[in-house]
């Protein structure tokens, strides 16, 4: 049977967990009156962890708080991952190792083919930060194995490596505990306002959503979290969120557990594949910049703004509704796409002399 916690109890279990403070906390939450108008909506608000301070934000340097203070423990002195060439994990990484005196080796993954060299968007600022980066045509098990490789090559050297993802996924019960920690954020700041929302929306595949699941259950809120996926890969989503959250329940000492048809993550606005725009998402990059001067990313956010938009039109929300978006970031990604982003479009309203 779930035990209903209250946040200063939940805070208190999240604050017995090792943690540097290196996010803007917490981000602020307001409402986009519209963009909902311009797309036939009801309320949304939309909570802004695409503000959290580090290299122009997003929703891992929460996470690095709780993380990095780990490798801090157990006495690294660098950081090895990776993920794809415009990842917004790695630079946000980058930033928050430089904040806290890691050295930082990123393994990237091509995604885009050839295209992924150009020195643009996130992998400027990598570099710009000073990462040391290699860049490899592989597949996931052959990048995790390389950034494995140089771990062990680092370590051979003198160096005190600490691996983390995408290569170290068993258990990221560091970046699960950040995400309860912004659920309470999030309940506080609709206290404040005095709303009750109905939907909660985020662009998630396991630890961010996990959270948020966590946080909801472990509260009590009625809110229902509506994930969407962002890519398809070999473990479902759902099962992945179900297995973090459970093992972060479990080192929070808290009573709820999940199963997977307890998790909504829907893969209807992935598109073709990820890291690759869609139509729909594109156009939500356009009109929440023309409504509300707030820029979506072209891989996570406007795919997640997508299946709000979609859920909306097919008449699954009210104007009763009240939704919450969860802006996790990724917007650096934006300059790297100029080729998808419609430039034909674009050029109507630009004029030379």
């Amino acid at each position: 049977m779930n035990k209903i916690t209250t946040i200063k109890e939940l805070r208190k279990k999240i604050n017995s967990f090792p943690r540097v403070r290196i996010a803007v906390l917490p981000t602020p939450l307001h409402e986009v009156p519209r963009f909902s108008e311009a797309i036939g909506g009801p309320r949304i608000f939309i909570k802004r962890d695409d503000l959290t301070g580090l290299a122009f934000g997003g929703n891992k340097t929460r996470m690095f708080e709780f993380l990095l203070a780990k490798a801090k423990e157990e006495g690294a002195d660098t950081i090895v991952g990776g993920a794809g060439v415009q990842s917004n994990y790695s630079r946000q990484l980058a930033a928050a190792c430089n904040a806290l005196g890691f050295e930082i080796h990123l393994v990237l993954r091509r995604i885009r083919g050839r295209k992924d060299d150009n020195i643009q968007g996130n992998l400027l600022l990598d570099l710009l930060a000073g990462a040391s980066v290699h860049i490899i045509s592989a597949n996931e098990e052959e990048q995790r194995k390389a950034i494995y490789d140089l771990a062990a090559k680092l370590k051979k050297m003198g160096k005190r490596p600490f691996v983390v993802r995408m290569a170290n996924d068993s258990d990221l019960t560091p970046d699960v505990v950040a995400y309860v920690d912004c659920f309470c954020e999030i309940v506080e700041q609709c206290n404040e306002v005095g709303i009750n929302p109905s939907r909660l929306y985020l662009a998630s595949y396991d630890s961010t959503q996990a959270g948020l699941e966590l946080g909801r259950a472990a509260l009590g809120s009625d809110i229902q979290i509506m994930g969407v996926a962002h890519g398809v890969w070999k473990a479902k989503a759902v099962d992945l969120i179900t297995r973090y959250a459970n093992q972060a329940a479990e080192r929070l000492d808290l009573s709820c557990r999940f199963n997977v048809k307890d998790i909504y993550n829907t893969t209807d606005y992935v598109g073709k594949s990820y890291g690759i725009p869609t139509s729909t998402g594109i156009k939500m990059i356009k009109l929440m910049a023309r409504t509300e001067g707030i820029f979506l990313d072209p891989v996570y956010t406007s795919k997640a703004m997508s299946g709000l938009y979609d859920h909306i039109q097919r008449g699954e929300l009210t104007s009763e509704d009240i939704v919450i978006f969860l802006h996790t970031g990724g917007n650096p990604a934006l300059f790297a796409y100029q080729e998808e982003l419609d430039m034909e479009e674009l050029k109507n309203h630009l004029d030379y002399d």
